[in-house]
This record gives structure tokens, sequence and C-alpha cells, in this order.
């Protein structure tokens, strides 16, 4: 990855025209050509980008080492996208730094709390539904796609098992999609629907009571076994 810290301007055109007066910023220049123009101030977001795969060549007018004049720019980048005649052009007109770093292979980002994690625990605590509750499977095969958790509730009727993060309407409509299709297999039925999530919104849960599901509300934490709260930020 390439840094630079410069007074620079840019001029961004093809589908959209956009410009950027001369101002000092930061330039990311990543491996695949990528370049990202970011300020001081805002959010996380560049003021200006142009994404993989592009190309970028960069031009050293002449002149451009001599101290005295300053009109002349350092230099200019000019990155073009593959697949389209978008172009954004960086004028540098002064560079302060401008400093290149190999960040080796990146494992990705590992994240806690998402829903395979949900998924996890409550297949390991399943009788968080009702006692007497025997898992199934996880990851129940259906023509329209896997059910989260098949379970079994304390009076054997099989029990269909939608989990989210933060449940919304969506996820009802899903749950409702996988009951009707369960619920023609005679083997199965009837099929009754849990709708699981850490956060569920009013209006899902008015959907879900009307299609006669139940909602759960998961603690991540408590399922995981974080007993003290006293290390809870929120």
């Amino acid at each position: 990855m390439r840094i630079i810290v410069a007074d620079c301007s840019a001029e961004y055109s093809g589908r959209l025209h956009a410009s950027l007066p001369l101002a000092r910023r930061v330039l990311l220049i990543k491996a695949d050509n990528s370049l990202l123009i970011f300020s001081e101030l805002g959010s996380y977001k560049p003021l200006n980008w142009m994404a993989a795969p592009c190309t970028i060549k960069e031009v050293v007018p002449a002149g451009a080492d001599d101290d005295i004049d300053t009109t002349i720019p350092h230099s200019v980048l000019r990155v073009s996208a593959a697949k389209s005649d978008d172009v954004l052009e960086v004028t540098l007109q002064h560079v302060y730094s401008d400093e290149s770093y190999d960040l080796g292979e990146d494992p990705g980002l590992v994240k806690d709390g998402v829903e395979d994690h949900l998924q996890r625990y409550l297949a390991e605590q399943i009788e968080r539904i009702g006692k007497g509750a025997s898992l199934v499977r996880r990851e129940y095969p259906t023509a329209i796609g896997p059910v989260d958790i098949m379970a079994i509730d304390g009076n054997g009727q099989h029990v269909a098992i939608e989990i989210k993060r933060n449940g919304g309407i969506d996820g009802v409509e899903q749950l409702t999609r996988y009951c009707e299709l369960l619920n023609r297999d005679p083997l199965l039925a009837p099929v009754r629907g849990i709708f699981a999530a850490q956060t569920i919104t009013p209006q899902a849960k008015v959907l879900a009571k009307d299609r006669g599901f139940e909602c759960l509300i998961l603690d991540y934490d408590e399922m995981k076994g974080v007993e003290d709260d006293s290390l809870r930020l929120f």
C-alpha cells in the first residue's frame, strides 16, 4: 500500500463529474491500483475514489523538481476504470510524505455475535425454546433454502427456527415461506415457527404474532457464558 500526504486537487469524469479543490489530503493507493482520497475531517468514507479494476499512470511534468516555480505540479495521478470511461485525475501540487508498505496477507475480519454464532449456541441450548425440546439439525434443507434450525418441542411438534441478529419484517416473511413449505410434508406437519433474534422490531413482532409465530429474544453474552455484567459496555 502506498500512502501519500500532499496538497492536491482532483477531477472525476465519466458517468458523473466531481471535483476537489486544492487542499492537503491523504491518498491511499492499494496493490490493485484502487485510489482513495481522504480529508482530515469527516467520516470514514473517502472524499473520492476509483475502485478496482483500474489502471493508474503517474506523470511527472517537466520542471517538477524546480523548487523556484511552485506553480508546476509535483506529479499527476491518472486512474482509469477498466470497464467504463470513468477517469480520476489527481494533481499533486506539493508532497509532504510518500511511503509504501507491504501489508502482507490479511486474514479478514472476524466477527463475534453473527448469525452463525447465534445459530450454533441455540442449537447447543435448544431447550431455550421450551423444556423437553430436542435438535433435529442445523441448516435443515428445503427446496427454497435451509432453515436455520429444525427442532422438536416437548410435545413432539416440529419447530422451524429463523435466526437474525436484528429481526425485521423480512425475516418473518422468510420464516413464513419455510413454514408454508414444510407444512406440505405430512411427515413433518404441523410445523410451527419461532422467530429468534437479539432484537426484534415492533412491526416484526406484530407480523410474527399475526402469522402464529413465537418471538424469542436471544441474549448473546448469556448464551456464550459471559456472566460478569461489569465487563459489558452497554
